[in-house]
């Protein structure tokens, strides 16, 4: 029995609040980690107590983060079971080899290496903290890497199949899966955001001890690492979001065509939309300005590919679904004679579209002579709602692009020695502040929105793979995550305001930092 509507449609929101509540933390413990490292080998080479001072203080912004995000990405793994319990029986042992993977090589790791990161400054030597501070960096960043690993399977599932006797998803071949080109662009991409996140709040941060005229010495080197690992990291994400774009054209058609409105395929190379507004009643992107040439080259990377449109997707998901239908009639008739041996050849040609026949089953009740309405209503439902992925991807993209500007003048000011000249720009790097985690959760929104209606992209529809659970249920749960959370972010909000107007000379002793006694600040 399918779990109802809205009982689907109250899990989806329910964890898709909580990914996107988890995922405030995430990029800044990728970005703060990195640069702590960074500033750590300058310390290490310098021996200057400043460089010191510099870890220490960031290293207590980013203390304060990490705590928070362990506690909300527990709850999120928790969720597989407790809400998607048909998703964790269909695909766990291939989706839970890369969480628990996760957990042993960098939970652990991680968790392991902050107490020493932050108890042994006077225990060890400067070259084993150093160490220390790198291979905390190492466990963010391998944490980052099989979480996208799992995603990028769901995104294409690789290294995998179905089995009618286990009626599960089997591993045929773990390495495909860590290789999965999807996941590894995902990976570099998300880091690579991750660092402008950090650099962008050291930047800010440090704008605002300028502005103040407050440790002056110390924002102004905190400001130029920040500029420059910050340039550097935000034109990665463009070169490497980039990449994403190219293999999302040659595995995910459907979400790339709703990203830009594209509702026929046109002569290649197609047109980049700029702006425009789609109408999905009508099938068309209304007042849309467009680029000629420019998508068909970034999307294809030739001048004779075609990017397909909408209406012509639906057309090969009608055919899909009819290949869907043959295999799940194949599934029912080996259900009760596993040993038919033609039903078998007739899944295992048609293996690859079992999950359209899945699909189908929402709309009829015999899906092996399901009616053309009933295929045609299966067929548009692998349409996403095109509006929200058009501007949430554009609002990401358009982003990206000021931050390279951002940091790009920023790096400038910083060599010129001219930082503390612009007030202007200072209080504008101030009020960007939030801007990285904005264009972070629109990223997620057009990563996980733009592959519905599956969870499993062509394997599993996202309304199969919920729990049996009750609206309240749901209702109360919620309501309780709520509560919790919003009790959690004002414990972040008021510990990161609080350190941050304390400053570094609200914690040391010596303002010029010349010595590194700390006060107690507990």
């Amino acid at each position: 029995m399918l779990p109802a509507p809205d009982v689907v449609l109250l899990s989806r929101f329910q964890f898709g609040m909580t990914a996107l509540y988890h995922f405030l933390f995430v990029p800044l413990t990728l970005g703060l980690s990195m640069l702590l490292g960074i500033m750590e080998t300058i310390y290490f080479i310098t021996n200057r107590p400043i460089w010191r001072t510099m870890v220490q203080y960031w290293g207590i912004l980013f203390g304060i983060n990490v705590a928070m995000g362990v506690a909300t990405g527990v709850t999120l793994e928790f969720q597989f079971g407790t809400n998607w319990s048909y998703y964790s029986q269909f695909v766990g042992d291939i989706f839970g080899a890369p969480l628990a993977l996760e957990g042993l090589m960098a939970f652990f790791l991680e968790a392991t290496f902050i107490g020493i990161f932050y108890f042994g400054w006077n225990r060890i030597s400067k070259g084993a903290h150093l160490i220390v501070t790198w291979m905390l960096a190492a466990g963010a960043s391998f944490s980052a890497l099989w979480i996208l690993i799992a995603n990028g399977w769901m995104q294409h599932p690789v290294g995998s199949y179905f089995d009618y006797h286990t009626m599960r998803m089997e591993l045929g071949n773990f390495f495909d899966i860590i290789f999965n080109d999807i996941a590894q662009a995902k990976f570099v991409h998300t880091i690579s955001a991750g660092y402008v996140t950090g650099s962008m709040f050291v930047l800010s941060i440090s704008a605002y001890f300028l502005l103040t005229k407050r440790n002056v010495a110390f924002a102004k080197r905190s400001f130029t690492v920040a500029a420059a690992f910050g340039l550097a990291s935000a034109l990665s994400v463009v070169v490497l979001g980039d990449e994403s774009g190219y293999l999302g054209t040659l595995n995910q058609k459907m979400k790339v065509a709703a990203i830009e409105g594209i509702w026929k395929t046109e002569p290649a190379p197609a047109p980049l939309t700029i702006i425009g507004f789609p109408n999905q009643a009508q099938h068309e992107t209304l007042h849309a300005i467009k680029v000629p040439f420019l998508l068909g080259l970034i999307a294809t990377r030739s001048l004779n590919q075609p990017v397909y449109g909408i209406l012509d997707l639906v057309e090969q998901s009608r055919d899909n679904i009819k290949s869907g239908m043959r295999a799940y009639e194949a599934l029912l008739t080996l259900q009760k004679n596993p040993d038919d041996k033609n039903a078998e050849a007739i899944l295992e040609t048609n293996q690859d579209f079992l999950g359209y026949g899945f699909l189908l089953t929402q709309y009829s009740k015999d899906v092996p002579h399901a009616s053309a309405d009933e295929i045609d209503k299966a067929a548009w439902a692998t349409v996403p709602k095109v509006s929200p992925l058009f501007w949430t991807f554009r609002v990401m993209a358009g982003l990206g692009f000021y931050f390279i500007l951002l940091f790009a003048i920023a790096y400038y000011f910083s060599v010129r020695q001219r930082i503390t000249k612009y007030k202007i720009f200072l209080q504008m790097a101030l009020f960007s502040l939030p801007l990285p985690w904005v264009a972070a959760e629109m990223g997620w929104i057009v990563a996980e929105y733009g592959r519905q209606p599956w969870i499993v992209e062509g394997k599993l529809p996202t309304f199969m793979g919920a729990s049996s659970l009750t609206s309240a249920d749901l209702w109360i749960s919620i309501s309780g995550f709520i509560i919790f959370y919003t009790l959690l972010a004002c414990v972040e909000i008021y510990l990161m305001v609080k350190y941050i107007r304390l400053g570094p000379d609200g914690i040391y002793e010596e303002k010029d930092f010349n010595t590194e006694r700390v006060k107690n600040y507990a």
